[in-house]
């Protein structure tokens, strides 16, 4: 079982959204669908009974959760997906991008055109109808391995020059270990020294990270991340080891000191839910409580 799962918030179409994607993406599979009780919601909502509440789905053996909400949260590009097509791997990886590039593209925008750039011969930036930002290139074939999907966390704004920290705290809490991690040189000016590009794993999996100035973005819970916990102490210490902001808290949700929305869960989780009046219980905590579910 994926241990962090990246959750990504829909107004109300978080199923379509996943159907899509499963059409789309190579070994697209809808995994599962919890809904929302028939009673028993707070006034909030009530429009919302019996429909979809998690949708979970898996694009190329990688596991995704799509949140099926209200407008409160927009997703936007501070937190993408790098899409690797290597073509060590696949001799049709370029014609395979292409593809996929066109059917992100319809009802989308690119944030950077698919073109030849001098990081990357084939790459693109796309934003596509539901807002989610994907980031497709060709592999070098003489590189390293990657894995197709990887989370890409973009530090601008208020955060901009914090890469580098993010990454030292979240690779002390999940056991983890730095890839690649590239500065900017001290001939860049203002921003010599800031993270360049950097590839982390987390419970031992992939993740990317840099700083980057002149956007008007920044993270939100519009992406967050759902970590599968193995009992209260993990919850415990991830929670306070995260939390930086308490008027996010809720339900197992928090904001850490970067911005970052994460959920802390147990793996549990669906048989907890599956007890009487546990939709409730859950709604009025903060930190998840797996006792208090009786």
């Amino acid at each position: 079982m994926q241990s962090i799962v990246p959750c990504i918030w829909f107004d109300h179409t978080a199923q379509q959204a996943a159907e899509f994607y499963t059409s789309v993406f190579p070994s697209g599979r809808i995994i599962d669908i919890q809904r929302y009780p028939t009673e028993g919601l707070p006034d909030f909502q009530t429009d919302m009974a019996g429909q979809p509440l998690v949708v979970q789905f898996e694009l190329a053996g990688y596991e995704f959760a799509g949140i099926n909400a209200g407008p409160e949260f927009q997703v936007n590009p501070s937190i993408s997906f790098l899409l690797n097509f290597d073509p060590s791997v696949d001799l049709d990886a370029e014609q395979h991008l292409d593809r996929l590039w066109s059917a992100l593209s319809d009802g989308g925008t690119a944030l950077m055109p698919l073109a030849s750039y001098p990081f990357n011969p084939h790459y693109g930036w796309i934003a596509d109808r539901y807002g989610v930002s994907w980031q497709l290139m060709l592999t070098d074939p003489a590189g390293a391995r990657r894995r197709f999907i990887t989370p890409s966390l973009l530090f601008g704004q208020t955060n901009q020059g914090r890469a580098a920290e993010a990454i030292d705290m979240y690779t002390s809490l999940f056991d983890g270990a730095v890839g690649t991690l590239v500065h900017q040189p001290d001939t860049a000016g203002p921003v010599a020294g800031e993270v360049m590009f950097a590839d982390f794993q987390l419970a031992g999996q992939w993740f990317s990270a840099m700083d980057s100035a002149g956007h008007d973005f920044t993270f939100n819970p519009g992406v967050s991340f759902m970590v599968r916990c193995a009992d209260q102490d993990e919850i415990d210490r991830l929670w306070d080891a995260l939390s930086a902001v308490p008027a996010a808290e809720q339900c197992g949700w928090l904001v850490d000191r970067y911005g970052v929305s994460w959920q802390i869960v147990p793996a549990a989780l669906g048989e907890l839910m599956a007890k009487p009046g546990a939709y409730p219980k859950l709604m009025a905590m903060k930190k998840i409580d797996i006792a208090a579910f009786g």
